[in-house]
Formats: structure tokens, C-alpha cells, sequence
């Protein structure tokens, strides 16, 4: 009997059940993908800490908005437009290389080039009267950082949302992405703690003061390692390890015939006309949404308690830290939840989870005039201390949830449809959707900062925004129930 299919025919038992529901044999294929996500993971954490550093501190949290309504989603929208005409020109293998060889590029050129030379490649707009023009115009004065925070946020669309995942949809079956992609997670978020540790690390030698950061080299550095690290296991698995039956079994995973390929135009209308897809942007932009509306206000509060670029990082790799400690915390019980209980039931858990904690969040800004009496009783904490640390502990959970929960039963969704579907749909909606959600967010923070109550500050308008984030999160809800729905149909229909 073939071990395939003693898989088949053996449950685990006892504690395998729960934290290692991966065959022996299946190591070959489960690590490899699982290391793929790690790198990913890693790279786009430190990434993430990196850009909020350098914009946050350089610009403002406020510039936040403008960067992901005006700069981002653009960008994203012509990420797309490229990769489907890739798509058609190219194989999937050729179109994953030439990716991430882009983004070691740009991020070599940053390092060795633009960011040396910034001082002297940005324009200074704060002489501008207008104050609606002088934040437009802010960060493309400082466009140099501007282009690395869009190419950091893309990355995280194109390379965790899409081509990854694109991946492990192709070659992994309905039964066997059960087990496998909470344990991805669980085995890939131990990135976010080493790139944690490695951003408190890492330090520059200019000072407190210095305009330059030293220690940018250095993370770039291990950003092109990690990349090198992806490509070689990209091509071990397709070359080796996926040539073999026991590993890839094309009957096993739903492949409906082969459709002609599409054009953009087409492939957008007959995404449009798929309620299925509609619900899985849906959910997308609610994430989106509401955790930008959070995020942005809580940054704004962590840098006024970490004002310098090596503060700011270093904060942002204790954030890494705690949130991967918590995501592998989540993986253990997330694993379990996908196997034991319904769809629905595991993907409310994200909604549910984002809303308690962002309405305890709201709640501290809202009121903290009159908690400030009570904080600073406490061993001279200070209301903005707490503040930030409130946001912190919500974001950590958020994170947490999302990635043991919200991504897996995500791409479970994808998993039953056609290839158009899963490629140009997944392609449309995961990275149109997933900046759509973040810049839906942007748009409402830029429109009441900037047009509706101009000259406010940011704190000033939380109790709007919480009344915002729980309309959004009210539309998550219906999100997750209508796609359900239609996901309990089309899994009994293919039974």
C-alpha cells in the first residue's frame, strides 16, 4: 500500500490530531511551501516596518491616507493590468520568477542609490498655503520614500495574497488544504518574531538625530537573501518534489476544462458577474477597511512616543514580535477550528475578533480626557502610553486572527472554481480588493481630514470614525454569511 494512501485510510489521534495534522511522507512538499510562506512573510514584515519608519517619521502618519488613496491603489490597479497580460504571454513558473526579481531590484536600487541620495532627489512643499495641496504634494516631494512604501505594500498583495497562494491553490486538494494551509501559518508566522527581533536589532549609527539610516543596508540585505531563498524552493518543488504522484495528483484537485484565455476587459466583466467573487471581495475590503481606519490613528499616537526612524522600528519589531508569538498561538486553535467546525463559524471569527478590540481601542481615544485622571494614578503611566499600547495589543490580535483564520478559509473559498476564476479572479480580487479595502479607508480619513473637517486633527474625529468601522464591520457580517452560502452550494455540487 502506497503512503498516499495509508494517509487516506489513517486518522490522526492524540495530540498529532491537534498540533501536527501532517503526514510523514508529506514533509517533502508540506516544508518547502511552508518555508516559501516564512520568507514571504518575513520580507513583507520587515518591509512593513521599514516604510512606516521612514514615512511616519519623515511625514506624518496623516501622509498615510494620502499615500494608499493616490499612490497605492493606482499602483496596485497597474500591478494587475500587468500581470494578466503576463499571464497570457507567460507560464505561471516564468511570471512568479520575473516578479520577484523586480522587487529585488527596485529594493537594491533603493539601497544603493535612491535612499543615499534622497536629500538631494526630494522637494520641499512645506512653503505651500494651501494645506490641501501641501498634503498632496508631501510625499511626492519625498518620492523616494513614497515609491518604497507603495513597492512595500505591493509586495504584500503580490506576493502573500497572490502568488503564493496562487501556488498552493494549483497544486493542493480541497481535503489536503484542511490540514495544510492553517499549519502553513503556523510554521511560516515564526518569520514575524526573527524579523521582529531583527528590526529591534538592527540599528543605525547616526544617532538620534542623524537624517541618514544605516541600518537600511543591512535590512535590504536580508530582503534579496530571503527573496534568493523563495526562487530556489519555487523551483525545487515544480522541478522535483511536485513531478512526483504521491505529492501532486492532478485528478484529485478540481480542474475543470481548459477555457480560453481572456483579455482584461473580459476577465473584469466576468468577475463582475460572479456574486461568489463579489463576496470574497467583499470580505477583503471590510478587512481592508476597517483595520486601516484603526491603524492609521494608532500610528499617529506611537509617534509621538517614537519620534526617530530607529525608535519608530524598533517599536514596530516589538509589534512583529508579539504578533508572531500570537499567530502561532492562533495556528494551534485556528487548525482545529478549520477541521472541527464549519466554514461560517471559523471565518466570523476575524470580524468578531477586529470588532471588540477596535471598539476598545476607539473607546480609550474617545474618552481619555476623562481617563486620564485614573491612568496617571498608576505608577505615572500617561494616557498616550496606554493609548498606544491598547493599539498595539489590537492590532497583535487582528493580525493573529486574520492569518490563522481570515486567509485560510479565504483561499479555501477559491479552491472549487474554474481556472479563470481562480487565476484572474483571485488575481482582481486579492490585489484590487485588498488595496481597494485599505485605500476605502485612506478615502475616508483623507475626506474628513482634508475636505469635510480640514484643519482637525486626526484624534479629533474618532468618535466618527468608530461610528464608520462598526458600519463596515456590520457589512463584513453579511459578507460571510452570503458567501457561505454559496460555498456550501458549490462544494455539494462537486461532491
Amino acid at each position: 500500500m502506497s503512503d498516499a494512501k495509508k494517509a487516506k485510510d489513517q486518522e490522526f489521534v492524540s495530540w498529532r490530531s491537534i498540533l501536527w495534522p501532517i503526514h510523514d511522507f508529506e514533509l517533502k512538499k508540506f516544508l518547502p511551501m511552508a518555508v516559501m510562506m516564512m520568507c514571504i512573510l518575513f520580507n513583507y514584515s520587515v518591509l512593513r516596518g521599514m516604510k512606516d519608519s521612514l514615512v511616519v517619521t519623515s511625514m506624518g502618519a496623516e501622509t498615510i491616507p494620502t499615500l494608499k488613496l493616490w499612490f497605492v491603489l493606482p499602483s496596485a490597479v497597474l500591478f494587475m493590468i500587468i500581470y494578466s497580460k503576463l499571464s497570457n504571454a507567460f507560464s505561471k513558473d516564468q511570471v512568479f520568477y520575473a516578479i520577484v526579481s523586480f522587487f529585488i531590484a527596485f529594493f537594491a536600487l533603493f539601497a544603493a542609490v535612491l535612499y543615499p541620495c534622497h536629500q538631494y532627489l526630494h522637494a520641499d512643499f512645506s512653503d505651500v498655503s494651501s494645506k490641501f495641496l501641501r498634503g498632496l504634494l508631501k510625499p511626492i516631494g519625498c518620492w523616494t520614500f513614497s515609491s518604497f512604501y507603495v513597492m512595500a505594500e505591493l509586495w504584500g498583495s503580490a506576493m502573500v495574497s497572490l502568488m503564493f497562494w496562487r501556488f498552493a491553490n494549483d497544486v493542493t486538494s480541497l481535503k489536503e488544504s484542511k490540514r495544510f494551509y492553517s499549519m502553513f501559518g503556523f510554521v511560516a508566522n515564526g518569520a514575524l518574531i526573527v524579523s521582529g527581533t531583527f528590526l529591534k536589532e538592527v540599528k543605525g549609527s547616526g544617532g538620534s538625530g542623524a537624517d541618514q539610516w544605516n541600518a537600511l543596508p543591512w535590512l535590504i540585505a536580508t530582503f534579496v537573501i530571503s527573496c534568493l531563498i523563495i526562487l530556489s524552493l519555487y523551483y525545487w518543488l515544480n522541478n522535483s518534489v511536485l513531478k512526483d504522484p504521491r505529492y501532486y495528483n492532478p485528478d484529485e484537485i478540481k480542474k475543470p476544462k481548459k477555457k480560453e484565455k481572456l483579455s482584461l476587459g473580459e476577465s473584469l466583466k466576468y468577475i463582475a458577474q460572479s456574486r461568489y467573487l463579489g463576496f470574497i471581495a467583499l470580505l477583503i475590503i471590510c478587512y481592508g477597511v476597517s483595520i486601516n481606519l484603526v491603524e492609521v490613528m494608532w500610528k499617529d499616537q506611537a509617534r509621538l512616543l517614537y519620534p526617530t526612524k530607529d525608535a519608530f522600528n524598533s517599536f514596530m519589531g516589538g509589534l512583529q514580535i508579539w504578533t508572531g508569538i500570537a499567530t502561532v498561538l492562533f495556528m494551534l486553535i485556528g487548525t482545529n477550528i478549520l477541521r472541527r467546525c464549519t466554514w461560517f463559524t471559523a471565518a466570523m471569527m476575524t470580524p468578531i475578533t477586529i470588532l471588540g478590540t477596535g471598539l476598545i481601542f476607539f473607546a480609550f481615544i474617545i474618552f481619555r480626557k476623562e481617563l486620564d485622571p485614573v491612568i496617571s494614578s498608576f505608577g505615572g503611566l500617561t494616557v498616550l502610553g496606554v493609548v498606544t499600547a491598547v493599539g498595539l495589543i489590537q492590532n497583535v490580535l487582528s493580525k493573529g486572527v486574520k492569518y490563522s483564520l481570515f486567509d485560510p478559509t479565504k483561499e479555501q473559498s477559491y479552491i472549487p472554481l474554474d481556472d479563470e476564476l481562480k487565476s484572474k479572479g483571485k488575481a482582481a480580487v486579492d490585489v484590487i480588493g485588498g488595496r481597494a479595502g485599505k485605500s476605502g479607508g485612506a478615502l475616508i480619513q483623507y475626506v474628513l481630514l482634508n475636505i469635510i473637517f480640514a484643519g482637525s486633527a486626526l484624534v479629533e474625529l474618532a468618535p466618527i470614525i468608530a461610528g464608520i468601522f462598526v458600519l463596515i464591520l456590520a457589512l463584513w457580517f453579511f459578507a460571510v454569511s452570503g458567501l457561505n452560502k454559496k460555498f456550501l452550494h458549490i462544494t455539494s455540487d462537486s461532491k
